[in-house]
């Protein structure tokens, strides 16, 4: 098991993908949570996905969104009906894939759990494990490691199945060089473009009033509002903490480990394993062989790294002499950790037992340990109390905060001045949402746009846009939704008229030209510069063209086909074929990647087994509500 991370990086990639803040598809404790089950949005085979953890989902999706497009973000994207079912069914085939790994006894061994956690970017500085980052990243998100490790452990489970599946397609090597042969395929190819003209088209006035007239939609000013503003959160609240200078000096004597590099030991090993749930006999054999493999490195200690490399069943350091590098505490199963620490440089250990076997161990390095002086760590230790104070503090002022708002609705200055609070302003603001990222919440907008808000003026109720984040705002001002000016907006429906119109007859006069080519007669038509095109380097060819182009019947060229462009018409003749025998790296990639997407097959249809083997009930009411 020492190798698993090693030896499946690629596994680890989208693991990490899956665990990045925030760190579950529907919340990392939703499992521990004790939640409401008064309305479910869907069953599976007797576990509930309530309403709450799919407004969860949906929300966090929406932040992957906003972080992915910025100011470009609409929040109405995840309340179409589509993108709702879509993100319930991630939901029940996870809930399908646990369900399967616990039936089936799947789990994550202990050190897997460790090194995974242990890679996790979020919680590296400078490339290395930081217990600093973990922690704060943890308490950030209110989670304790036992909630954390459940969860990890868990996406590794569903991960082991959906890639073990995604992984195992295949493809014949006689079915990929067919296929390479046709995706390596060149054509010479040249083309004609009937070019759609505005410019000679004239739309009548009467059309574009008719356009105006009958398309009032296209040309509504959305209702917008200007507000004002307060968020608290606990990071708003830490310039008001003050920390004492005995709490610093206790806090760094309480965690004089967390300040400094830790002792780091480097080692080889010998592992003689042992199959899980082996018997005593078997362990009794497996001790046997570790203390003959002991009895040679006793009589010839040099030989280590090439026993090491015979006996070895950790395929991943024996080839490299059994040699773990450098690790620190916690990194390692605790027996091997505990004896590993024990030893001094050069020192062979005797048979140590794990959960994989016996270890024989030996330290060829130590780094000592480099701690921060109390004044170093002063900064780093009186932000992380301050942080403390302020989450503790936190939860302590939301219900005031949500009060007082409420309270006194005709104004935020109160919760101001109570929390010291900057009220701030924002305008532009529609129902689909806000450029300012703090007001861009479904529920928000809805608040801010009830006539409670907007009639008479007072304060929304406060909203947790995001963990730990409460925001109130207040109508300042409302703009009603309105219609353009037809004469505003004329001249642009003329010059749409008039390209849609310049389009549809340059495609008409392609289409009619392709027939006489067709026919024979090419009199009318000039191409272009021929070019080698193939469906690998399509050289700036449409998809649609490449399609059309290849799908023709090249046996006696030219041959030509027609595709609809935004401009007008393009003709493709196709004048040459051109076959190329791939090569072997070209071949081995066709195969690979027809593999991929066989084993993708093969997932989804074992996920459409496990569905129709479970019970799955949906509730179409609770589904089709808007994100509260």
């Amino acid at each position: 098991m020492f190798d698993l991370v090693r030896n499946n990086k690629r596994l680890m990639q989208i693991v990490l993908a899956i665990v990045a803040l925030p760190f579950a598809f529907w919340g990392i404790d939703s499992y521990q949570r004790v939640m409401s089950r008064a309305g479910e949005v869907a069953e599976v085979s007797g576990q509930k996905i309530s309403e709450q953890e799919f407004s969860e989902s949906l929300r966090q999706q929406q932040d992957r969104l906003r972080g992915m497009l910025g100011r470009n973000f609409d929040a109405s994207l995840l309340d179409s009906p589509a993108m709702r079912r879509e993100v319930l069914d991630g939901m029940i085939s996870q809930r399908l894939l646990m369900l399967h790994a616990a039936r089936n006894h799947l789990t994550v061994s202990d050190e897997t759990l460790v090194e995974t956690t242990m890679s996790i970017p979020a919680f590296q500085v400078d490339g290395k494990f930081s217990r600093e980052r973990y922690d704060i990243a943890l308490q950030n998100e209110r989670m304790t490691p036992d909630m954390f490790d459940a969860a990890l452990r868990r996406d590794l489970t569903v991960q082991q199945i959906s890639s073990a599946l995604a992984e195992s397609g295949f493809v014949s090597k006689t079915a990929a060089e067919q296929f390479a042969q046709v995706r390596a395929q060149q054509r010479e190819i040249s083309e004609h473009t009937v070019q759609a003209d505005a410019r000679r088209v004239q739309v009548p006035a009467d059309t574009v009033r008719a356009f105006y007239d009958s398309n009032p939609a296209r040309f509504q000013i959305p209702e917008e509002v200007q507000v004002e503003y307060l968020v608290l959160s606990a990071e708003s609240l830490l310039a008001t903490e003050q920390v004492d200078a005995g709490e610093v000096k206790k806090y760094y004597e309480s965690n004089l480990a967390k300040y400094g590099e830790p002792e780091q030991r480097r080692a080889s090993h010998i592992l003689i394993t042992v199959k899980s749930g082996a018997g005593d006999e078997d362990k009794r054999k497996a001790r046997a062989r570790a203390e003959g493999v002991l009895s040679k490195l006793r009589a010839s200690p040099g030989a280590f790294a090439e026993l090491a490399k015979k006996e070895s069943g950790d395929s991943g350091s024996a080839s490299q002499g059994g040699d773990l590098g450098f690790f620190s505490r916690g990194m390692m199963v605790r027996p091997f950790e505990d004896a590993a620490f024990r030893l001094k440089p050069g020192e062979i250990s005797d048979p140590v037992e794990s959960d994989f076997g016996f270890h024989i161990i030996k330290v060829t390095g130590v780094k000592p340990s480099k701690a921060k002086t109390l004044e170093q760590a002063r900064p780093e230790i009186e932000r992380e109390l301050k942080k403390q104070q302020a989450s503790r503090r936190f939860a302590e002022a939301a219900d005031a905060f949500n009060n007082l708002v409420y309270e006194q609705s005709d104004s935020l200055k109160p919760a101001a001045e109570k929390f010291k609070l900057a009220i701030q302003q924002a305008q532009g603001i529609t129902r689909q949402g806000a450029s300012v990222p703090a007001l861009n919440n479904p529920r928000l907008l809805a608040a801010l746009f009830s006539d409670d808000s907007i009639k008479n003026k007072r304060n929304t109720e406060a909203v947790e846009t995001s963990p730990g984040t409460l925001v109130s705002a207040r109508v300042v001002n409302h703009k009603a939704a309105s219609l353009r000016p037809f004469e505003q907006v004329k001249d642009g429906i003329a010059k749409q008229l008039a390209q849609q119109e310049a389009v549809a007859t340059a495609r008409k006069q392609g289409a009619e030209l392709l027939g006489e080519l067709r026919k024979g007669d090419a009199s009318k038509v000039r191409f272009g510069a021929p070019k080698l095109v193939s469906r690998d380097d399509p050289k700036g060819l449409s998809p649609a063209a490449i399609s059309q182009a290849f799908g023709l019947d090249a046996g006696k060229p030219p041959v030509y086909a027609g595709v609809d462009s935004n401009e007008g018409y393009t003709i493709y003749r196709v004048s040459r074929v051109v076959d190329v025998q791939p090569d072997e790296a070209h071949r081995r990639s066709v195969q690979t990647e027809l593999g991929r997407a066989s084993g993708t097959q093969q997932f989804k249809s074992f996920l459409d087994g496990l569905r129709a083997d479970a019970k799955v009930e949906i509730n179409r009411e609770a589904l089709e509500k808007k994100v509260q």
